[in-house]
């Protein structure tokens, strides 16, 4: 009988671990099929409070886990597959094993949605990213391209003109998708040019991006466009679909929760990007982490 397990190792699981060893609750952090989550393909982590040169990904997760290990937290490799929240002890089956727990704190992050074209996955880190606020001072002065037509498309796009020499946005329609307010904003910035009814076909370079072949959706024209930042925001993904019909969603996946991270089943709560679909920075999701092992270890008290 575990007194809390948290399904994810990201910055919001890692920090929810380390607030839940610190009050002796000694949680059972059970990673998932990506070891710390998002955060741990990116090369370059700056932004990340406590670390004046920077670090990468993946050292900010190891740091994280020995932080966390320190105080008594355990670190299981293995993904659950099945959860039951409607009994209790709530009941949590791994590739390997039977879990039981006291409460849950959910913190299986997003997925950005992929282009699924050759050489993006090659050059994640290296020229391909979803996250400008993450990345963007990377491509001061270097040609940028952004490919969605949304509110984070422009949103992101915007943020990235303080720092490429131009930005243009690829969409594969001639109408955008974000609010006019945005439009209007983006279509005044001297940066910004839109390429329309376009799609990214691959995606190329040699140690880094160096370019894009794009298509046009009508002709079929396909051209080769010098670019050095390939940023892509076509949606994301909660990783929800394991808790369907037990916790309450809302139209895109993302759990519900109450301004404390509760979810809909006492005892179970929500960090990170698997309910923030808005801020999407490690930072934010680590908060969330604090809040979430907070609110389980109140729960736990008021159990005894």
């Amino acid at each position: 009988m575990e007194n809390v397990i948290i399904l994810g190792s990201g910055p919001a699981g890692l920090t929810a671990a380390l607030y839940a060893a610190r009050a002796n609750l000694s949680p059972l952090v059970i990673t998932g099929n990506e070891l710390g989550g998002q955060i741990a393909t990116t090369t370059e982590v700056e932004n990340f409070p406590g670390f004046p040169n920077g670090l990468t990904g993946p050292e900010l997760y190891e740091h994280m886990q020995k932080q966390a290990e320190r105080f008594g937290a355990r670190v299981e490799i293995d993904e659950v597959v099945e959860v039951d929240f409607t009994r209790r002890p709530f009941q949590l089956k791994t590739h390997s094993q039977m879990f039981e727990a006291q409460s849950v704190i959910v913190a299986t992050g997003a997925t950005p949605r992929k282009l699924e074209v050759p050489g993006e996955k090659e050059f994640v880190g290296r020229g391909v990213s979803y996250c400008a606020t993450c990345d963007g001072f990377f491509f001061r002065d270097k040609e940028i391209m952004v490919v969605g037509g949304g509110d984070s498309a422009l949103q992101e796009g915007l943020f990235l003109t303080k720092f490429g020499r131009r930005v243009r946005v690829v969409h594969r329609r001639d109408a955008l998708r974000a609010g006019p307010a945005l439009q209007e904003r983006a279509r005044r910035n001297e940066k910004m040019s839109f390429v329309w009814n376009t799609v990214v076909e691959a995606v190329e370079g040699n140690s880094a991006v160096e370019s894009v072949q794009l298509r046009n959706v009508h002709t079929g024209q396909v051209s080769r466009e010098p670019v050095s930042g390939l940023f892509i925001y076509i949606g994301h993904t909660p990783n929800t679909w394991l808790y369907k019909g037990q916790l309450d969603m809302d139209e895109e996946g993302y759990l519900v929760v109450d301004p404390f991270l509760h979810t809909n089943i006492p005892g179970v709560f929500a960090a990170g990007e698997v309910h923030d679909k808005h801020f999407r920075q490690a930072i934010v999701s680590a908060g969330f982490g604090c809040m979430a092992a907070m609110e389980a270890e109140k729960y736990l008290a008021g159990l005894e």
